[in-house]
């Protein structure tokens, strides 16, 4: 659901992100995932590809990209969750209902941060969906604030190095660039079932010790 409506965002819309970078440089890096970290679904990683591709063609320091959009998925992030904090339930299911998305989603999450909380906070930013939502629900959730911090700034800068040294590297082959933001939305979800399933199975092994 988030997909779909993050793709008719951009089709409404009808921007050239790569046009977006050109126009205002450093800022680009930041503002799209500071936007969807804040709990709205738009094309974040796909304003720092493009950034980042931006810079490989020596127009902007790749350096000063990548400290931006860390920069900006963090303040997102804290946005999100104090919307998800003083907000409550309440709103966020509100905001659910203009997004199309069901109370019954929210149900899980809740027990899913009760559970996995600091997990889905440190690697939420790789999963496409759930990164717009994660630290809206964290702050739902009532996750202790500075384990929140901890976390979100651990995935926020490893997210950030890892796309903007995807879209340095590939430099203005966009096509490429585009093909690779849904591998990275879905290599994020394996990777989030996995440290999951190891947290799951050290918990097993604790507990017969």
């Amino acid at each position: 659901m988030a997909r779909s409506i993050r793709a008719r965002i951009c089709a409404d819309l009808q921007f050239d992100i790569r046009a977006i970078a050109d126009a205002i440089g450093y800022p680009a890096a930041g503002l799209g995932i500071l936007i969807e970290s804040a709990g709205v679904p738009f094309p974040g990683e796909t304003m720092l590809l493009a950034v980042a591709a931006y810079a490989a063609l020596g127009r902007l320091d790749i350096r000063i990209v990548v400290a931006i959009g860390a920069l900006g998925a963090l303040t997102g992030a804290n946005i999100g969750y104090g919307i998800g904090y003083f907000g409550g339930r309440p709103f966020v299911e509100r905001m659910g209902r203009i997004l199309h998305i069901g109370a019954g989603h929210f149900a899980r999450s809740e027990l899913f941060f009760a559970r996995y909380g600091a997990v889905t906070v440190l690697f939420a930013r790789f999963v496409l969906g759930l990164r717009t939502w994660a630290s809206v629900m964290a702050g739902m959730s009532h996750m202790p604030f500075w384990t929140f911090q901890l976390f979100s700034a651990v995935g926020g800068v490893a997210w950030a190095i890892v796309i903007g040294a995807v879209g340095y590297t590939l430099g203005s082959n966009w096509s490429l660039v585009e093909r690779l933001i849904s591998y990275l939305g879905i290599g994020g979800l394996v990777l989030v079932a996995a440290v999951i399933a190891a947290v799951l199975l050290l918990r097993r092994r604790a507990a017969h010790i």
